[in-house]
């Protein structure tokens, strides 16, 4: 009788289904938790936490784990003005259809925004995405602000661990991504905003070479550059990118600010408290590092010269980007005519007089749209367009422009005399659900959603983004527009001057 016993609970050992829900990866096994058509894994450790002698290091492994580690909640956020924020917060989330099994399906990973100082990619929940679409997604965390882009001279890394983070999670995803029903053979790298300038910069990055199949930029080309005054109000120029020196020069600074200096300055930071130093965080604010082995060059420049890994790629933005930013500076002082003449002069100098002939502020709501125009096309439209044509000379790029004028404004900072428009930021409730974000999308947004899902899910598949039903979207110098029920090619260049720029500039 024993034997028997022993003999059927064996055969049941042996058929019994595998829990679903719990995982292997190489660190060890997590359960993660049902979430209606869909299976999330939350705050999966990619690699060690970066704290005490391992803040600004290169990311480490983790430690191997026992037992089954619990992924139904997110890892914390990487250190910012957010409740809850910590250093030990190099965590990722990954969102897969209930049925996914082992069918090897297409993979994203996104990179968030946020200037390079906030964020975190718990934020933005996949359900949608990965039912819709049939894809595996995987949104990571990566170190920001002073603890993702600070530099010394002679401190290894300087300026590139958040990067270094970002190449860590795209590791990870070829070595675990299987696992979880995803194929490493298949991977999409997409970010917005700071994180589609981290995706373009990876196109020029020796290092990620073989780690991604296709790359889709949202708000984030290389060749993005902001004139001084052009994003706030006196800031200097600015580009996404910085030159080591200019890294070194900044963290030489901010250590001095703290009293450390001399042989013991990067064991003296070390020591300080993540509060103490948080409030550096804006001193490496759009700051990825160049002239290191991680980027040899400036991005904008490699892309330029042809020097990024030929992969298929979707590129665009939104069609009243600057919007996002001048709600804000008119809420703090509203914008007048006379100084919406004060900042055409600080910005454009010589040239400020062609700059109000041809964007004269009557022509606008008010003068604050008319600065929002004129910021959008000269520092985000136009220098997207140019990227793209650059890089379709060596792969195809899909071009797209978000443009609906009523989507839900997740930015919270309506002002009457700016409509939000299609401001920044705003096709992100189109893709994800963001928390703690109201959302509520009409009908026609809703069939718009389903739409810019498709399209993107579609191109993760294939490198092509048309499917069966969907208007046709032309690779490779059409710009299509995305807006309720009126999705076509449009004059994108036309519509934001750039013939006018391109004339300016040269």
């Amino acid at each position: 009788m024993h034997l028997l016993l022993a003999i059927v609970t064996g055969l049941l050992t042996i058929v019994a289904p595998a829990d679903p829900l719990v995982v292997r990866t190489d660190a060890g096994p997590v359960r993660g938790m049902d979430s209606g058509p869909t299976r999330t894994f939350n705050g999966i450790r990619f690699a060690a936490p970066p704290v005490g002698e391992d803040r600004w290091k290169p990311p480490r492994p983790p430690e191997p784990w026992k037992g089954v580690a619990d992924a139904t909640k997110p890892g914390a956020a990487c250190t910012q003005y957010l409740p809850g924020s910590a250093e030990d917060c190099l965590f990722l989330n990954v969102t897969v259809p209930r049925d996914a099994g082992s069918r090897r399906l297409p993979v994203l990973v996104w990179l968030h925004g946020g200037g390079y100082t906030m964020d975190a990619g718990s934020l933005y929940g996949a359900r949608r995405l990965a039912d819709q679409g049939d894809v595996v997604v995987v949104t990571t965390n990566y170190r920001l602000g002073v603890f993702g882009y600070f530099g010394l001279p002679g401190l290894h890394g300087s300026g590139d661990f958040g990067l270094m983070d970002q190449l860590s999670a795209l590791r990870w995803t070829q070595r675990n991504i299987s696992a979880f029903g995803g194929d490493p053979r298949n991977v999409t790298l997409a970010g917005q905003s700071s994180g589609g300038m981290s995706t373009c910069a990876l196109l020029t990055s020796p290092a990620a070479a073989g780690l991604f199949d296709k790359a889709a930029i949202m708000s984030g080309s290389c060749l993005l550059d902001w004139p001084r005054g052009g994003l706030i109000p006196n800031q200097e120029a600015q580009t996404p990118y910085s030159p080591l020196s200019k890294t070194e020069a900044d963290g030489a600074a901010v250590a001095a600010s703290h009293g450390c200096t001399g042989p013991d300055t990067i064991g003296c930071l070390r020591r300080l408290p993540a509060a103490d130093l948080l409030k550096d965080n804006q001193s490496f604010s759009n700051h990825l590092t160049y002239h290191t082995p991680l980027l040899p060059a400036d991005p904008a420049k490699a892309v330029r010269q042809g020097a990024f890994h030929r992969v298929p790629m979707l590129s665009g933005g939104t069609h009243d980007e600057m919007r996002a930013f001048i709600a804000g500076v008119e809420k703090l002082k509203p914008i007048t005519e006379e100084r919406y003449q004060e900042f055409l002069r600080k910005t454009f100098g010589e040239h400020a007089d062609e700059v109000a002939a041809e964007y004269p502020s009557r022509d606008y709501l008010s003068p604050a749209v008319a600065w929002a125009t004129v910021t959008t096309d000269r520092s985000w439209a136009c220098p997207t367009a140019e990227g793209n044509r650059l890089l379709s000379r060596r792969t195809s790029v899909h071009a797209y422009e978000f443009d609906d004028k009523n989507a839900p404004n997740v930015n919270r900072n309506d002002v009457p005399t700016v409509p939000h428009g299609a401001a920044h930021a705003l096709d992100l409730v189109y893709l994800f659900e963001l928390s703690g974000v109201e959302q509520s999308l009409d009908e026609a947004q809703k069939r718009l959603s389903e739409q810019m899902i498709a399209y993107w899910t579609t191109f993760m598949r294939t490198g092509d983004p048309n499917a069966a039903g969907s208007p046709r979207w032309d690779p490779s110098g059409q710009v299509l527009s995305l807006a309720p029920d009126a999705i076509r090619p449009v004059a994108h260049d036309a519509d934001h001057r750039c013939g006018f720029w391109a004339g300016l500039r040269s």
